[in-house]
């Protein structure tokens, strides 16, 4: 099936936020995207409506339209936010999930597997973010979904670099992310809401840890920080 250039537009503009293709706080150029996409000024606004709606860009009036920014007020709040979010919509998945909702959860789960066994950082953050969002469906929360869509839109940016492990601990944390979707997915299968809730908040814990070093980075050595103390 052919897909129209507002749908195609949409979709690649959707991947290239999420990869940090295009920054926090970027603003768009409506004559450049539009011409990027072979698209008129009309069905463009229409794709940025839509994408404010789901939190991927901000519009401000007159101003056009901007990436939404990750400051640090997001951030406190996506922490605190998260794994309740998460968990609940883990465990509503478990208790409601229909059997046509489980192959797109297991090819979500395979797909992350294989891509962070090659090495492919920005599809395993991609496929993480759709493993997610599966989970969030067969939950069928109409409340929460809005607020789990716009909470993985960050959830996504910030796991860029933890796909890209390079120390040895990095990179075992990786593959306990892989167990945690092949054991979340076998609860929901199961329809054990228990263990779905534990596993999710045991995956949320590495990646709350992840973040946490993001923010604390290691000091300068002593030589750099006397260098600039006399400079």
């Amino acid at each position: 099936m052919t897909v129209s250039r507002k749908t195609a537009c949409l979709e690649d503009l959707r991947m290239r936020i999420l990869k940090l293709e295009l920054a926090p706080g970027a603003e768009l150029d409506e004559t450049q995207v539009a011409t990027a996409y072979g698209l008129s000024r009309t069905p463009l606004r229409e794709v940025f409506q839509v994408l404010g709606g789901e939190g991927y860009l901000r519009l401000e009036h007159n101003r056009g339209a901007r990436v939404a920014a990750m400051d640090l007020a997001a951030l406190r709040c996506l922490l605190q936010t998260g794994p309740l979010l998460l968990a609940t919509m883990a465990r509503q998945a478990a208790e409601h999930r229909g059997e046509a909702a489980l192959p797109p959860l297991r090819d979500a789960q395979a797909g992350f597997a294989a891509a962070t066994e090659e090495g492919d950082a920005a599809a395993a953050a991609l496929f993480n973010h759709s493993f997610h969002t599966q989970v969030a469906c067969m939950a069928s929360n109409p409340y929460l979904m809005p607020a789990l869509r716009r909470l993985l839109i960050d959830h996504t940016r910030l796991t860029q670099g933890f796909f890209q492990p390079v120390k040895k601990k990095e990179k075992k944390q990786l593959r306990k992310v892989s167990q945690h979707h092949a054991s979340l997915t076998d609860a929901i299968t199961a329809q054990d809401a228990e263990a779905a809730v534990s596993t999710t908040l045991q995956n949320w814990d590495l990646f709350r840890e992840r973040i946490e070093k993001l923010m604390t980075p290691e000091a300068l050595p002593i030589s750099v920080e006397a260098a600039a103390a006399t400079a």
